[in-house]
């Protein structure tokens, strides 16, 4: 499984790299992705020419860049060893967003490498998490994300702490849906699943962001709950309420 540039990646992991493109708000194709270039930071390397110390590590060409759907474009690299170490790195993406244009724009993000972090303890973990989301509430016609949040359920000044919120964040997050109030409410339970179990694909630290097209759904009362899964453990949330409305 490949994570996102904020999921804390570590040497050997599949990164993804992704860019969302606008115009007037509205997620539009540029008319071209000519390469994209990831640079180290180098403390050693910072002098007045090159003041924040890039160090070219890799050059991805145009032809690999994936555009997904509209508007949004991913380059997946792998970490080796050889080529990638812990630190802060820049991918400049390289565009041309009209036809005419002479003149190719940069496109700087960031991302950084973290080392392993490894924990021991005398028990099997005993914590848990608290969910979070919003809004609650949406008109149907909405299609927007919902804001997921993960919160680790131990002592802020445990040891264990920093520990837990790595696994947040590293960790596979999936939501379920399934409507509980209604104009057509399915007598059969299994019926009233509207999402199963889907992967939340876009993810910053321990938030993770799910898209919702409401048109796809009836108003009503809907019961939507997540789970996240790590080594031999489960975490499911209680089920929470969300509401569709006209």
């Amino acid at each position: 499984m490949a994570k996102e540039r904020f999921q804390n990646p570590t040497c050997g992991d599949t990164l993804n790299l992704r860019l969302f493109t606008y115009n007037s708000n509205n997620r539009r194709d540029v008319k071209e992705i000519s390469e994209v270039n990831i640079y180290v930071i180098d403390e050693t390397l910072r002098t007045t020419h090159n003041p924040h110390g890039l160090r070219l590590i890799e050059t991805v060409p145009g032809s690999s860049v994936t555009k997904e759907q509209t508007g949004q474009y991913v380059v997946s690299i792998t970490l080796t060893n050889d080529l990638y170490a812990i630190g802060q790195y820049v991918d400049i993406w390289s565009v041309v967003f009209e036809d005419g244009e002479c003149a190719t724009a940069e496109i700087t993000n960031n991302f950084k490498i973290w080392s392993d972090l490894w924990f021991t303890s005398p028990t099997p973990p005993i914590y848990d998490f608290n969910f979070d989301f919003r809004p609650n509430r949406l008109r149907k016609g909405t299609k927007r994300y919902l804001l997921i949040q993960i919160t680790p359920n131990v002592p802020r000044g445990a040891d264990i702490l920093p520990y837990y919120e790595n696994l947040a964040i590293v960790s596979d997050l999936r939501v379920s849906m399934e409507i509980n109030c209604g104009e057509c409410v399915p007598a059969e339970q299994d019926l009233r699943l509207v999402v199963d179990r889907q992967l939340v694909e876009y993810r910053e630290k321990g938030y993770g962001y799910f898209f919702l097209d409401t048109t796809q759904f009836d108003e009503g009362i809907y019961n939507i709950w997540f789970e996240i899964s790590m080594g031999e453990s489960t975490y499911i949330s209680e089920k929470n309420a969300l509401q569709i409305y006209s």
